[in-house]
């Protein structure tokens, strides 16, 4: 080999292969970016599934969608993954906690009023509580549909 010959290019499917191993480490998040309220009890009935009781998990992390998600109803029993990553009072959040929540109602429509308004996702009492310090009125959420 010459120092004259020119340098053999990378086949395409390595380039491409390299590219998405690089934008992987660039990217800081990997789901969507909202705001989160909470509501409390009576949580009956819902805009998706009515009175019946037995669409609540058992570990009552469920929600509310806002209308960012509500999607016209398509996100009626729909799963996301949620963590706090910021509210306006300084150490709400809970460090290193992600949740499993499923949509159950419709923001909008909930039998009692969320602590904020217009926010992307409602959260029940205990889920809220479990990401976030429940004196909090709302926090900026991550959050990626399951």
């Amino acid at each position: 080999m010459s120092l004259t010959t020119p340098a053999r290019l990378l086949p395409w499917s390595s380039l491409f292969l390299f590219l998405l191993i690089i934008s992987q480490f660039l990217s800081s998040s990997h789901g969507d970016v909202g705001t989160a309220a909470q509501y409390s009890p009576p949580y009956l009935p819902t805009t998706c599934f009515g009175n019946d009781a037995s669409q609540f998990p058992s570990n009552n992390l469920f929600a509310a969608a806002g209308n960012g998600i509500w999607d016209n109803g398509a996100s009626c029993g729909r799963e996301y993954l949620v963590r706090c990553i910021s509210a306006t009072v300084a150490g709400s959040c809970q460090p290193g906690q992600t949740i499993q929540i499923k949509i159950v109602d419709y923001a909008l429509s909930t039998p009692t009023s969320p602590s904020a308004s217009g926010t992307t996702i409602v959260l029940s009492e205990t889920a809220f509580g479990n990401i976030a310090n429940s004196s909090a009125t709302s926090i900026n959420i991550e959050f990626q549909q399951v």
